[in-house]
């Protein structure tokens, strides 16, 4: 469990600021901590320059007392290291701690995640930092996790991340003539005859920009800056991680990730954490099915175990063009959604709302009017009330999915910084296809990684798959053999995993899984479409059209329109006791729902329950206990009928296969499943 065992309730609080305040107010908000059921709090998350004045004097006076304070008040502790931002006094006499831009301006002290990955002294004080703070606290009882930094992340295109990035090639690639291979700089008279020779890739060598989006003139170099500064910002966690082990080895460690973050591989990231926490934060517009997708992503990054809620606004955020207040019971709605997807803990950003900067505007568990009885409060408190009497039912609880969609960082990268076929042609975009119309079906799906294991699924969908990395196609052809359903889509089994193209037609390795060949790319713009005709409905081709080839594969749509009128856009191919689906163009999401209809009835998976549109069902399963929560996202009050036995585990109503109920519109429901007698 990520914050320790024998817990016999799921964990809620947030991130907590006491620091911010004097001393008279924090016995007030323990008031309202407790009024709430509020029993955890995240501490230390941006003090360093407080603990740290100078380069050798430390002060922990202050966190001593809040310490101390929270430890009588009986609440637990997720502790942070501070080292989200560095101090002023760090910046100006140790320049080389400053990030520089893609566009090579070095940053000046401020704002936060200022500091370079690969500097010596952010380095140095980090981690020392950590060491410190853990020495310090380490006879704390209630002290149950450990929080790196605060969503870690950004790029740096300093000297030093400049030659930190030549001796990454030099430990990659051994020799500079293996380096021009995979960078193919024959291409444009670009080879290398020396290390020193390397710059990094930026607006000022090799990007460019595009309608607004980052672009590059040559992509192997720039795909291998993205894995060397992912990596590098890790190098950081591990030593902080590191220090703080030294110290309490029993304590798990962690940062806060933030889902469907570009710039960090998060899939290599899981090894090094020892639970996932991230912070939710949808955008205004965004579906019930795209949160639920991250929360899945952030399942699934370390092998479908749970993770931490680590953030969510109880009522609005800051950053936002316009700031829309979450609606009454959106709160709690979203709360439940998480844990129906894994979330072992629900937290807030923040427990009480700040007056000055820019986030004295972003939503609180206390405002600043400092009463017990607003909505929101009223709102925390209720959630806090339910989840303690759901004490500990569903932690630890899987989900039972028999579809997994393949998702790969690599991938994402390579794709979205290629020159052609089209700007429009987005990663998530093609993820989001699939997966929101398992969603509508509730049919749970795990996203995987290309080096999971493949065998516990019935179907599999690769969207994009651009990149054959090795021996992913060995697994494929494996996993098909042996009866599964693989799905993928246009433009995939192009290049290896250096963005090199795989020579002898598209799509390369996997040309004889899918039976087919891929002969040509049509990028449609904007508001262009072909068409074709599937099941006897028609529906639009868009984006892209793949002109294919069958080498075996049955033809089940043809293209209605222009010179390949009459080519293949949907084809099935059997292979051994399974077959591989290629769909060749973007459609719509009435497509997508058929289709995926239709393999959800070959691969013989059915839903967790038939319900109305807008109405989530979903389930976590601990220890044989089943546990169904139902979703209302809409306004007005559905009925849905009942699959089986269940008791509500909110007000102890128990009821029958066939019994219907009526949920609220934004309303839950949380059933425990019985045994039939």
């Amino acid at each position: 469990m990520a914050y320790g065992k024998n817990i016999d309730r799921i964990f809620y609080g947030g991130d907590y600021n006491p620091e911010q305040w004097p001393q008279e107010v924090w016995e007030e908000d323990i008031r309202f901590m407790k009024k709430a059921h509020i029993n955890l709090v995240t501490l230390n998350t941006f003090s360093w320059a407080a603990l740290q004045p100078s380069e050798d004097s430390y002060c922990f006076e202050k966190l001593d007392k809040i310490m101390d304070f929270v430890r009588k008040s009986g609440l637990k502790v997720c502790m942070a290291t501070s080292t989200g931002a560095h101090p002023a006094w760090m910046a100006k006499r140790h320049p080389d701690i400053l990030r520089t831009d893609i566009n090579g301006i070095k940053r000046k002290f401020g704002g936060r995640h200022n500091s370079c990955p690969n500097s010596p002294t952010y380095r140095k004080y980090a981690a020392k930092l950590a060491g410190k703070l853990a020495k310090r606290y380490k006879d704390y009882e209630n002290i149950v996790a450990w929080h790196v930094s605060n969503e870690l992340g950004g790029e740096c295109y300093c000297e030093n991340c400049e030659q930190a990035f030549r001796k990454w090639l030099k430990r990659r690639f051994g020799t500079v003539e293996e380096m021009n291979r995979v960078f193919y700089t024959t291409f444009w008279g670009h080879t290398f005859y020396d290390w020193d020779e390397v710059v990094l890739p930026n607006l000022q060598s090799e990007h460019f920009l595009v309608d607004g989006e980052d672009r590059t003139m040559f992509q192997g170099i720039s795909l291998e800056y993205r894995r060397f500064m992912s990596e590098s910002i890790l190098e950081c966690f591990r030593l902080e991680y590191q220090e703080i082990k030294k110290e309490m080895p029993d304590i798990p460690v962690t940062t806060n990730l933030m889902g469907f973050y570009k710039p960090l591989d998060y899939q290599k990231w899981a090894e090094d954490m020892d639970f996932i926490s991230w912070d939710s934060y949808p955008e205004p517009g965004d579906t019930p099915a795209e949160t639920a997708l991250q929360h899945d992503l952030m399942r699934g990054i370390k092998k479908q175990e749970s993770f931490v809620l680590m953030e969510q606004t109880p009522s609005v955020t800051n950053w936002q063009s316009y700031n829309r207040l979450k609606r009454p019971g959106d709160m709690r709605l979203f709360s439940y959604q998480a844990a129906a997807h894994g979330a072992d803990a629900i937290q807030f950003f923040q427990i009480r709302r700040s007056i000055g900067a820019c986030e004295k505007f972003h939503g609180a568990v206390i405002d600043h009017a400092g009463r017990d009885d607003t909505r929101v409060f009223r709102e925390v408190e209720q959630l806090g009330r339910e989840l303690e009497q759901l004490g500990d039912v569903f932690l630890e609880g899987r989900t039972p999915a028999e579809m997994a969609i393949l998702f790969d960082w690599d991938n994402w990268w390579a794709l979205e910084y290629s020159a052609g076929p089209s700007i429009r042609m987005k990663y998530l975009d093609a993820v989001r296809d699939y997966y929101t119309a398992a969603y509508e079906f509730n049919v749970p799906v795990d996203i995987i990684g290309t080096e999971d294991e493949f065998d516990f699924y019935k179907v599999i969908i690769a969207p994009l798959l651009y990149m054959t990395k090795p021996g992913v196609d060995k697994r494929i052809r494996k996993f098909v053999k042996d009866g599964g359903i693989f799905v993928t889509t246009y433009f995939s089994g192009i290049v290896d995993e250096h963005d090199l193209v795989i020579q002898g037609g598209y799509p390369g390795k996997l040309r004889d899984i899918l039976g087919i060949w891929v002969e040509e790319n049509d990028a449609l713009s904007e508001g262009e479409e072909n068409s074709f005709v599937y099941k006897g409905n028609r529906y639009p081709a868009g984006l892209l059209c793949d002109l294919m080839h069958p080498e075996g594969a049955e033809v089940l749509s043809a293209y209605e329109k222009d010179f390949y009128q009459g080519m293949p856009v949907i084809t099935k191919n059997r292979l051994g006791r399974g077959c591989a689906y290629y769909v060749g163009t973007r459609s719509n999401s009435e497509f997508y729902y058929k289709f995926m209809e239709d393999i959800f009835t070959e691969a013989k998976i059915t839903e967790i329950m038939v319900t109305s549109k807008g109405v989530e069902a979903a389930i976590r399963v601990t220890d044989g206990r089943e546990v169904l929560f139902l979703l209302n996202y809409n306004k007005e009050s559905e009925r849905i009928t009942l699959n089986d036995d269940y008791r509500d585990l909110l007000d102890g109503k128990e009821y029958q296969t066939g019994n219907s109920i009526e949920i609220g519109g934004r309303g839950v429901y949380v059933l425990l499943k019985q045994e039939r007698k």
